[in-house]
């Protein structure tokens, strides 16, 4: 069965405007029942300037700088749960570029600052007006640096009574709001494992299932459990539709131009780097040069000093020969008187 790669923000998008997948897929990630999904992809432009002019971009006559636009969705869900309502943020990194982690804490932190992620609670007749708690789920299409073999990271919220290092189980609302528990999935390290449900699920994400086409997956329905059969066919769904299609190629355009971008930035750093260093190499040359005319200067002195203590050695002897004349001379006048 052919299915659109779920990796890409239009075919995501597609796949969590169906609530009762949302609800399957995030409820599978955060172990929590779901009784109401709000799914909210937000849709925004990025104009990005360069200093050359590529094809299919608007050249600046006027600063000699070229600009584009970079289509991006993000999204995000308001879920109702047993414990309240909670904001669920989801990111899908493709390709890995320096500026991700800057925008992953920019996004996150206005979501803590929107004044809008409030829920009213009604406990025991007493409304008041609450904070949602953040999850966040990172889908990467590369490998994490240190940690491997793992393709389902959470980082949790844990309370730890400093004076005997032990845990404390009770939940605490105060620190719950200000504190968020994080789900990282290493899309590559989901090949060939499937050792729970979780990994069934996520593995419509594995890049393995490529065709000729990145654009679609090859996988058998039979894989998946009947509960996540609906989520195939809605996968299988947006592979048939040619807006979808090409929105994937509008997604592929931006990230080689993203990816050539940072390779023209890491060569002018390289080359920076490189004239740096030429300066660098110039200036050590003018200053061994500076030091090599110090010592023989120096040298010179040395000589001088020499010639001034041999001058001074001659002077004495002829000081000296004098007062032998003065004796002798004194002598023969007295002889002679």
């Amino acid at each position: 069965m052919q299915i659109a790669n779920p990796i890409y923000d239009v075919v995501f998008k597609f796949l969590m405007e169906d609530s009762k997948i949302a609800k399957l897929l995030i409820s599978s990630i955060i172990k929590q029942d779901i009784e109401i999904i709000d799914f909210k992809p937000k849709e925004f432009t990025t104009n990005i300037e360069k200093t050359k002019a590529k094809k299919n971009k608007t050249k600046n006559i006027n600063s000699g700088l070229t600009f584009f636009t970079v289509y991006r969705l993000d999204f995000t869900a308001k879920v109702k749960t047993k414990e309240g309502d909670k904001i669920v943020i989801i990111e899908i990194q493709k390709a890995k570029f320096p500026t991700d982690i800057m925008r992953f804490r920019k996004y996150l932190g206005e979501q803590y600052s929107n004044k809008e992620n409030v829920y009213i609670s009604d406990k025991n007749g007493n409304k008041q007006k609450k904070a949602c708690e953040i999850i966040s789920i990172y889908f990467l299409g590369h490998k994490l640096e240190n940690i491997h073999g793992v393709p389902v990271i959470k980082s949790e919220k844990k309370y730890i009574d400093v004076s005997n290092g032990k845990e404390i189980k009770q939940k605490e609302y105060f620190i719950d709001s200000l504190n968020h528990e994080s789900y990282i999935i290493s899309i590559p390290e989901l090949r060939e494992r499937r050792r729970t449900e979780l990994e069934i699920l996520l593995s419509v994400f594995d890049q393995e299932n490529r065709s000729d086409n990145n654009h679609i997956l090859n996988v058998l329905e039979k894989d998946f459990p009947e509960k996540y059969r609906g989520f195939i066919r809605r996968l299988q769904k947006a592979a048939s539709e040619p807006e979808i299609r090409k929105k994937m190629d509008a997604e592929d355009e931006i990230v080689d131009v993203l990816a050539e971008w940072q390779r023209e930035m890491e060569q002018e750093k390289e080359q920076e780097k490189e004239q740096e260093l030429a300066k660098k190499d110039v200036i050590i040359a003018e200053n061994v040069k500076t030091i090599e005319n110090k010592d023989k200067l120096l040298e010179n002195k040395d000589k001088l000093l020499e010639n001034k203590d041999k001058l001074l050695e001659n002077k004495d002897k002829l000081l000296e020969n004098k007062d032998k004349l003065i004796e002798e001379l004194q002598k023969k006048i007295k002889g002679h008187k």
